[in-house]
């Protein structure tokens, strides 16, 4: 193999989905102590493809297929990290987690409180988000807030292959609950489609994504654009549309939504003057609104006009197309968002 064949060797470009199991596949080999159970994981290898080849590998002791039953396996999950295990566990539809909300919020987020810190729950619980397939009001929310408001959780939305492989390592060895929540517009499953710029390079070799790190992935001077996962994307193609009509926009993708790294969003408003956040989940007490709140807390004197959020309205997804077109968010909101701020060209 010559020089360039090796370069083009080393290059490779992975789904989401792919890359997640490719992650949870190296730190099975690594710890025996990790394993997955869910609904369909094993030899189907999950809804949405991210356990595909792990029950081949490992079987039926550490890839578990487990009934309809949430608050039963994801109790179980929590159950098996306080003896020490680190559980994977995949629920669908974060829609579904109101099923077992107990176990979440009041076990596995609070377990290392109030054991004074003597028993841990590293468990990483896998679940798909986002609308945009006609899936109706109850396979089609994001939630993101809903889990980022509770302390004792992490919670991560990758926006592309890399960071989900990195950040999948990180969530498994973090001895915190980890929610890891994976947009369906993006993870690279056939019949759903996945947005181009989230199938990227991903190193063969286990690296970890830091957990609570924001990133520019797009300098900008005239205002911050802020998103994750799937409304990154539309921020990135928002941010190419304006530089089009003259207008600088610097994207930033938060990657973890708790903790929250405010500080790579406060040092880039202060530079801009602007800010604009989409954000997939509910508008009213969303991390949208958090973000701004802080913006305004902390940065108040170098904002130039009133930041503006892109978000889902306050009512249930609709099923009909046509509908919940209408009330997604797009990189069309968002330019015409930015040319609301006055914005000089």
């Amino acid at each position: 193999m010559n020089a360039q064949s090796s370069s083009v060797a080393k290059k490779r470009k992975l789904t989401i989905a792919k890359a997640m199991s490719e992650a949870i596949a190296q730190e099975m080999r690594r710890d025996s102590s990790v394993f997955v159970m869910g609904e369909d994981v094993g030899v189907l290898g999950g809804v949405f493809a991210t356990t595909q080849g792990l029950h081949t590998e490992f079987g039926d002791e550490r890839v578990r297929d487990t009934p309809i039953s949430e608050t039963a396996f994801i109790s179980a999950a929590v159950g098996a990290a306080a003896v020490g295990m680190r559980p994977i566990a995949e629920l669908m539809f974060v829609d579904f987690f109101g099923v077992c909300f107990d176990a979440i919020y009041n076990l596995a987020a609070k377990q290392s409180y109030f054991s004074g810190g003597s028993v841990s729950c590293p468990i990483v619980l896998m679940t798909s988000v986002g609308g945009g397939y006609s899936d109706g009001g109850q396979h089609s929310q994001c939630l993101y807030a809903t889990f980022a408001h509770m302390p004792g959780l992490k919670v991560v939305a990758p926006s592309n292959a890399y960071d989900a492989k990195g950040l999948m390592l990180a969530a498994i060895r973090d001895d915190n609950p980890v929610i890891f929540m994976c947009h369906k517009a993006l993870q690279g499953v056939g019949w759903l489609g996945t947005e181009p710029r989230a199938v990227c390079h991903v190193l063969r070799e286990p690296y970890e994504v830091p957990i609570g790190q924001a990133v520019v992935v797009r300098p900008g001077t005239d205002v911050t654009l802020v998103g994750w996962a799937w409304t990154l994307h539309l921020a990135l193609e928002a941010a190419a549309t304006l530089e089009a009509e003259g207008l600088s926009a610097e994207v930033i993708d938060v990657r973890t939504l708790a903790p929250l790294d405010i500080q790579t969003i406060l040092e880039s408003v202060r530079r801009t003057g602007r800010l604009v956040v989409v954000d997939e989940d509910y508008g009213h007490c969303g991390l949208a609104g958090e973000i701004m709140a802080r913006v305004c807390e902390n940065a108040f004197q170098s904002l130039r006009a009133p930041p503006v959020r892109i978000t889902y309205p306050d009512v249930p997804p609709p099923f009909a197309r046509v509908l919940e077109q209408h009330v997604l968010p797009s990189a069309a909101k968002v330019v015409d968002a930015v040319r609301s701020l006055a914005v000089p060209s």
